[in-house]
């Protein structure tokens, strides 16, 4: 589902360059979760957006069901987007004085789902979610974790094949942690999608099928899991 082939990706700032990625080899199958843990500055958020087509390789390739990202136009990486993956990025990134319901359903109504279809599906995630009685309410109105699983929810709505989650229980206690990190697993082996997973959470990100640590741009396996990446 998910390919990097010999992924590089460098930086240049404070007058050097910084190696955010250097020669990652991956494959994420479908039905499959992967988490990817390692310390700030490891390149996690690189390999995700790389991921998404928001960025290129330096060197090597980043595929999608065969497909280059490289070679996707912009108009190519919105589709992709829309269509394909669902993307919680750090922070919930929401929109302001809108409803959570509206917040949720705004992938489907740029992708040109009607509305009502838009926001029965989006109604279901924040539902599942634990948001059923906060759907009216503005993120001026909820609290961090709150917003925090609209952007799920919002990520999740179309069903898409490719799920990548930067940090998405950062604003959640434990408990709430590893309950969005089962249902991330649980979409990927229920409806095979490829899910992609960055957490300091270790507890839950040992819900993952694989857990693996970036250090410095390289990727290395964890003892006790799978040497496959």
């Amino acid at each position: 589902m998910l390919e990097f082939e010999a992924v590089v990706k460098h930086y240049r700032g404070g007058g050097e360059e910084v190696h955010a990625v250097e020669g990652v080899n991956l494959t994420v199958r479908a039905g499959e979760m992967v988490a990817l843990h390692g310390p700030s500055g490891s390149g996690k958020t690189t390999l995700l957006k790389l991921a998404a087509g928001l960025l290129s390789p330096d060197g090597g390739r980043v595929r999608f069901q065969g497909a280059d990202l490289a070679r996707f136009s912009d108009d190519d990486v919105s589709d992709y987007l829309r269509r394909d993956v669902g993307f919680v990025q750090q922070g919930a990134q929401l929109m302001p004085r809108v409803s959570a319901l509206e917040n949720a359903s705004i992938k489907l109504l740029l992708a040109g789902v009607p509305r009502r279809e838009a926001r029965a599906q989006a109604l279901r995630w924040l539902e599942r979610l634990g948001l059923s009685a906060r759907t009216e309410r503005t993120p001026e109105q909820l609290s961090g974790g709150e917003c925090q699983r609209v952007a799920i929810a919002r990520a999740l709505c179309g069903d898409p094949p490719l799920i990548l989650a930067d940090e998405p229980t950062g604003n959640l206690d434990s408990a709430r942690s590893r309950e969005i990190v089962a249902l991330l697993a649980g979409i990927a082996h229920e409806r095979g999608a490829a899910a992609l997973l960055v957490t300091h959470d270790t507890d839950a990100a040992r819900l993952a099928d694989r857990v693996l640590e970036l250090r410095d741009g390289e990727l290395h396996s964890e003892v006790g899991a799978s040497a496959t990446l």
